[in-house]
């Protein structure tokens, strides 16, 4: 039998804080380590049962943990906060997560590999990048419009703003500097995307499992890739659940057998969530816009009852549900039975 039953650990850059209990569930460890004494602690003890809260390098001590022969569970955040009581402090903290990790209805995080790290880091810079071309456009044509000139949206009305700018005789040499300058960033940044579209785009074509996913209508590359690093599809009991965990199904206020189904919960997955709506929104707009005549009679019917927005919302959801299907019984989607859109 091993020291501790269970112990719970609140992570941060330079301090950890040990919660242990034993197998009576009564509190013996309450520590506080240094980053460089963490894992000289853990080495000495016998394979216990840990419980970190996921946050920035819970993953990378997860995988440490693991190395030394310890059973490593992540809890999201949200699962941790009803168990924290009065007077937050690092200690109620780590109690908290060492008694949310003891619940046998609770759902843990898989500890991702060093390899799906490194391969996630390739989509979540490419969005860095995007983000950062986006504010500087935004800021580009914010200090346009203070001199009078101003542009529509959109990466191709950036050549014709700053021609605009060039020539506007009562901007001043030194504003027109700025503006040069940030003409220059943007133009770094568009040759920079463009690299790593071809990146994605060899990624992509490497990986089986995200080719299969992009012949669903509404996903592409991006979305294909981002579900492969994203899901595991084994930690979902059924499709219902991985499109819960996304956020895509109804939030319920249900009480004395009254059902009250209200809006999505939005409680999961922000990014996935985003592009499977999108793509969902993608492919009615399509079918709405060219009369598509194979578009399924389920969005038919819907988009007639619906608005078009919450029939998006739906058929994302219904998305959600044939990628599973598609993970984990290593199938092909074909338009025919079950299907969103053909």
């Amino acid at each position: 039998m091993t020291l501790y039953k269970r112990i719970g650990i609140d992570t941060s850059k330079a301090r950890f804080t040990v919660h242990g209990i034993d197998h009576a569930d009564r509190a013996v460890l309450k520590i506080d380590l240094r980053r460089n004494q963490f894992l000289a602690f853990f080495r000495k003890l016998p394979a216990t049962e840990i419980v970190l809260e996921t946050c920035g390098g819970s993953h990378h001590w997860g995988r440490e943990l693991i190395a030394l022969g310890h059973v490593v569970r992540l809890i999201p955040p949200q699962y941790v906060k009803p168990f924290v009581k009065r007077g937050k402090n690092d200690r109620i903290d780590a109690g908290a997560i060492c008694e949310a990790g003891g619940r046998p209805d609770m759902r843990f995080v898989a500890v991702k590999s060093i390899e799906r790290q490194a391969d996630g880091m390739l989509l979540k810079v490419r969005q860095t990048l995007l983000d950062q071309r986006t504010a500087l456009i935004n800021t580009l044509r914010g200090h346009a419009a203070e001199f009078g000139i101003v542009a529509a949206r959109g990466v191709g009305r950036v050549e014709p703003l700053l021609a605009a700018i060039a020539a506007e005789p009562s901007i001043p040499p030194a504003a027109k500097e700025l503006f040069a300058v940030m003409g220059q960033e943007i133009a770094r940044l568009d040759a920079r995307l463009e690299e790593f579209a071809a990146r994605v785009a060899a990624a992509h074509k490497a990986s089986a499992l995200s080719q299969r996913l992009a012949g669903i209508p509404g996903i592409g590359p991006i979305s294909a890739l981002t579900l492969v690093n994203e899901i595991d599809p084994g930690a979902f009991h059924s499709a219902r659940h991985l499109a819960a965990w996304i956020g895509l199904t109804p939030r319920e206020h249900s009480t004395g057998g009254k059902q009250r189904l209200g809006g999505i919960s939005r409680a999961g997955h922000e990014r996935l969530r985003a592009l499977l709506v999108a793509g969902a929104t993608a492919v009615i707009a399509a079918a709405t816009r060219h009369g598509d005549a194979r578009v399924s009679e389920w969005l038919r019917a819907l988009l007639r009852r619906k608005p078009r927005k919450l029939a998006a919302v739906a058929l994302a959801n219904k998305m959600a549900r044939i990628v599973w299907a598609l993970m984990t019984r290593g199938d092909v989607y074909r338009a025919g039975g079950a299907r969103a859109a053909a």
